[in-house]
């Protein structure tokens, strides 16, 4: 199907970009990696009345250490993530899931900061940026500010930021000595969205485990952080037994969806079992 007719900006600069944000209001779409949009234009599921393409903003793409976090640049795409040695020793997790979201030529072309704006409750990387505790670099005409992920994810496909606003970057605090990661993800084929995915981190003090911290990729219509979970293997032992138990409420609180893939029951059933996997994964 051919896209509705829409008028097309490609900004050399933030600024740029931020004045012609403020200038199309409520009826513009932003172009990064085009991943997501570009099906959504397509099928006509979305008419802009401008187009803006952030293409030109290699500023957008640097990742840089910050001391106790690392910032991504929003146009850095899943390829380069993937691949930066910054990444790979301070926040494998991100490395994990990204290794997982579609295919090779969409992580070439897709962005970091794209898959995080779009909001969408099966991709990745949202609940990544939850468990890691990440906060969301935004900025207009107006001015930037930060949202942590807790609130940046509001309802399906919406966040927290305004018309006008850009999100530019994603800082991430580093995970230190003492934390493993891992990403679960049960999906029909390689380049399917997650029915169900687990983002886990836990650090082990011994044979116990001191904090761990779980999100669920599409079990409602934004990410969730799974508190009963964490809350029941906080000051436990790092035993499978321990962890199936802690497991058992990976649901509570959860909305999980019912479609083609799959059942609200099969997706809460689902989230239990991917859940024990990924704590016994990340503790080792």
């Amino acid at each position: 199907m051919i896209p509705a007719t829409f008028d097309y900006v490609r900004p050399a600069s933030v600024d740029d970009a931020l004045r012609a944000l403020a200038d199309a209001g409520e009826d513009a779409k932003v172009l990064a990696g085009g991943q997501s949009l570009m099906p959504l234009l397509r099928l006509r599921l979305a008419y802009p009345d401008a187009l803006i393409d952030l293409g030109g903003l290699d500023a957008l793409r640097e990742i840089r250490d910050e001391g106790d976090s690392l910032l991504i640049g929003a146009m850095a795409t899943h390829h380069q993530v993937m691949r930066d040695p910054l990444v790979r020793e301070h926040v494998p997790l991100i490395v994990q899931a990204t290794e997982t979201v579609a295919d090779p030529a969409v992580r070439h072309r897709g962005t970091f900061g794209g898959s995080l704006a779009h909001a969408d409750p099966a991709g990745d990387l949202p609940a990544v940026a939850l468990a890691l505790d990440a906060v969301l670099l935004v900025r207009s005409a107006r001015g930037e500010r930060e949202i942590p992920a807790s609130e940046f994810f509001v309802d399906w496909m919406t966040s927290a930021m305004e018309p006008d606003e850009l999100l530019v970057g994603v800082r991430v605090p580093k995970l230190g000595a003492g934390w493993g990661v891992h990403y679960e993800k049960f999906h029909r084929t390689a380049q399917a969205w997650a029915i169900v995915g687990v983002a886990c981190a836990v650090h082990r003090d011994g044979d116990g485990v001191e904090e761990a911290r779980v999100a669920l990729t599409n079990m409602g219509p934004a990410p969730v952080r799974a508190s009963a979970v964490e809350t029941a293997v906080r000051g436990g032992p790092a035993s499978r037994d321990a962890f199936r138990t802690a497991a058992a409420q990976a649901a509570a609180g959860t909305e999980p969806p019912t479609d083609l893939h799959g059942s609200s029951e099969y997706r809460a059933h689902l989230a239990t079992v991917l859940t024990a996997r990924a704590l016994a994964a990340a503790a080792g």
